[in-house]
């Protein structure tokens, strides 16, 4: 997260909100304050900001500014205590990133040594760890430059599902290049026959790594894919125009 973020955050804070419960929107004026004050609220926690904020005080420095009454706390004083504040909060949670790395690094390499000994399960030489859940007649494989059609569900050790084509593509496969994602993807599709379903095992480092990739991906995921590989086709060729 950086500083300029978190900044940002709190001058929208600045904006109005509802001084009483309301149960229903009705007019533009409600429905813009409604939404601005979601937007607040999304951005705060978004960051880990929601048990550093004392909404009472919030609204009443609102009401202060709207009002155009003496601030209790200095502009010149504010903008000082936000650069502060928000070097602080990105030090924290740079620092609880790192905790998550190490310990999902931990979690991960455990969870692989003991699901490498499960009868079914096959472990190639990068790392990769897959099952076959549903065995084909056909013995055609996609290349890695292959255009692939695929049904598949994500999760994370925990058994959240962080992706699916059912979830995001109303349950039709989707098409890909299959070299244009990630590397466990790219190894573990490649192996399957036409038709077939696998359960991928993706070791972090075949997948996000130490980056991840939003807020359920976190730093050294080991993730789990089932695939069932639908079909695929040559990708269609690119040609270099001469001037």
């Amino acid at each position: 997260m950086k500083k300029n973020v978190v900044i940002a955050a709190f001058v929208m804070c600045s904006l109005p909100v509802f001084a009483q419960k309301v149960t229903e929107l009705k007019t533009d004026k409600e429905k813009l304050s409604y939404s601005i004050g979601t937007n607040i609220a999304q951005s705060l926690k978004q960051q880990d900001m929601v048990n550093d904020v004392d909404l009472n005080i919030l609204n009443q420095a609102m009401n202060d500014v709207f009002k155009g009454q003496k601030l209790l706390y200095p502009e010149d004083s504010i903008a000082s205590f936000m650069k502060t504040f928000g070097e602080k909060k990105m030090a924290e949670m740079q620092t609880k990133m790192k905790e998550m790395a190490q310990k999902n690094k931990e979690e991960g390499a455990k969870f692989l040594e003991q699901n490498k000994k499960k009868k079914g399960v096959t472990t190639t030489a990068s790392g990769l760890q897959y099952e076959i859940l549903t065995k084909s007649k056909s013995t055609e494989k996609p290349k890695e430059t292959d255009v692939v059609k695929v049904k598949y569900e994500g999760k994370l050790l925990n058994g959240t599902v962080f992706d699916s084509t059912d979830k995001n593509n109303n349950g039709e496969p989707i098409e890909f290049e299959l070299n244009r994602v990630i590397k466990g993807w790219t190894e573990g599709v490649s192996l399957m026959t036409k038709g077939s379903k696998y359960r991928l095992f993706i070791p972090s480092e075949l997948a996000y790594g130490e980056s991840g990739a939003g807020r359920d991906i976190t730093p050294n995921s080991v993730l789990i894919f089932d695939v069932e590989l639908v079909d695929f086709k040559s990708a269609p060729q690119t040609v270099d125009v001469q001037k």
